[in-house]
């Protein structure tokens, strides 16, 4: 066992500017704590009653999350961890184990009073320690909140982005194919020598069916109905490719009437080149369509990600239109909502101002609320999640209801507290709400929240003007 002396703590960060006499007290006021190699100093729910001083190997922080170990932090030689003077943390949330043969000095709580009373340079340096703690813990939650809720929309995300990104690919797969037909269809037309006039009837029609939304929804029956008439129409005339061109028909809408109005004053021999042209039109119409929006959906994915994360600012408050961030919000988390069947209602004060605030910041605080609720509503057969939003005089609040399980009772109180959750081993960190509460708190505003089973309800308000 190494011996502790006053010289061998002023080589450690914390102590180097307390007096040898101090040290000495704090050396005979305290005990030798020796753990071999895998033994617990600390762990999950049990109190933190006394201050460790590290002089010899390691302790281990970690958290139990997904069945694995997260490593938090590791106390080496000189560091002081456990409890401290003026500190609220009295109990621990953490595992803590001796990553070898390892040495403490222990100050037990009991000394607090007599050494803030006599000592105030040993006391200023454990309260240093605990503002260092402080700050590092801060940081390092809001990095393991950021890759949290990265995690929660990663897998959302990248399946709404599959979607559009296997249309276009398919799109532009069958536009290179269907070209070549489109050629071959327009080379025959060109040798047809049609009169100009009928060229430009046909293409004015062709326009108005391209340019038509109001499109007519057919059951099954109906379009498989419309499809046999016209593929026997086509046929009478001994048209090419009649089911085909049928299909493509009843997709736009187009009935034997308008069949009829490309054949007038037509001869027959013709008939085929400019229906299977026609056709083809409307099918490069079609591709270029479907490319088309699924390039808005994408971008349309890639601007909520930006409103998301709020990335053209930095960390400063800045006025902005809150709904935009409750909107993207809901945009990020849309796969799991639509997994979950649920319906989602928008309440939202349309004449509220601009509020000034860090939008990313606030943009977690929705995503947990939501995430959330979202869980809290599994299994239900009529889930519905309602956002409000209004204002209290000078504050701007926003309503996340859902009609989920509830939070029980006599857990109310504990769920902002830092790792502590309700959902099951390894769907919940507990760091979500606790989070939310700092977030915040940051902004000089409040959470509440009230809870029964099918009715929950988190409310949080905050200035308008930061």
């Amino acid at each position: 066992m190494i011996k502790v002396t006053p010289e061998l703590l002023k080589n450690g960060e914390a102590f180097e500017n307390v007096p040898e006499s101090q040290l000495k007290w704090l050396i005979d006021n305290s005990r030798d704590l020796l753990l071999e190699a895998g033994e617990f100093l600390f762990l999950p729910g049990k109190p933190v009653n006394d201050t460790y001083i590290i002089i010899e190997g390691r302790i281990r922080l970690y958290l139990l999350q997904h069945n694995e170990m997260l490593d938090i932090y590791t106390f080496e030689a000189g560091s002081v961890t456990g409890n401290l003077p003026f500190s609220r943390g009295w109990t621990n949330t953490t595992h803590g184990q001796a990553g070898g043969d390892t040495q403490l000095l222990v100050l037990g709580s009991d000394k607090y009073y007599n050494m803030i009373c006599t000592h105030y340079e040993l006391t200023q340096a454990f309260v240093n320690v605990m503002t260092t703690r402080v700050r590092d813990y801060t940081s390092l939650q809001q990095q393991n909140e950021k890759m949290m809720s990265l995690g929660k929309l990663s897998a959302g995300l990248a399946h709404e982005l599959n979607n559009p990104v296997s249309a276009v690919v398919r799109g532009a797969t069958s536009l290179k194919e269907h070209i070549q037909k489109v050629r071959s269809a327009f080379q025959e037309i060109v040798s047809l020598g049609i009169s100009r006039e009928k060229i430009d009837l046909i293409n004015g029609m062709l326009d108005n069916i391209v340019n038509n939304e109001d499109f007519q929804t057919l059951t099954l029956m109906e379009r498989s109905e419309r499809e046999d008439d016209l593929r026997d129409w086509l046929e009478d005339f001994d048209i090419e490719n009649a089911d085909d061109i049928a299909e493509n028909f009843v997709e736009f809408n187009l009935t034997i009437d308008n069949a009829e109005v490309i054949k007038a004053d037509m001869p027959e021999k013709e008939l085929s080149a400019v229906f299977n042209w026609f056709s083809n039109s409307l099918v490069t119409e079609k591709i270029v369509k479907d490319i088309s929006e699924g390039s808005k959906r994408i971008a349309g994915i890639v601007g909520a990600i930006k409103n998301f994360t709020h990335m053209d600012q930095g960390r400063e408050k800045s006025f902005s239109d809150i709904h935009q961030g409750l909107k993207s919000t809901l945009s990020m988390l849309n796969y799991k909502i639509q997994k979950a069947h649920i319906k989602i209602i928008e309440h939202y004060d349309t004449t509220l101002p601009n509020v000034k605030a860090m939008v990313g910041e606030l943009n977690q605080v929705w995503t947990n609320l939501i995430d959330n609720a979202i869980d809290a509503m599994a299994g239900n057969t009529d889930s519905i999640l309602e956002i409000t939003t209004s204002r209290e005089e000078d504050l701007v609040c926003v309503t996340v209801h859902d009609n989920g399980s509830g939070i029980p009772e006599e857990v109310l109180t504990r769920i902002f507290d830092p790792f502590f959750t309700t959902k099951e081993i390894g769907k919940g960190t507990g760091l979500g709400l606790d989070v939310v509460q700092r977030i915040v708190k940051q902004h000089k505003g409040k959470v509440r929240v009230k809870s029964d089973p099918g009715n929950t309800s988190f409310l949080v308000c905050f200035p308008i003007n930061g």
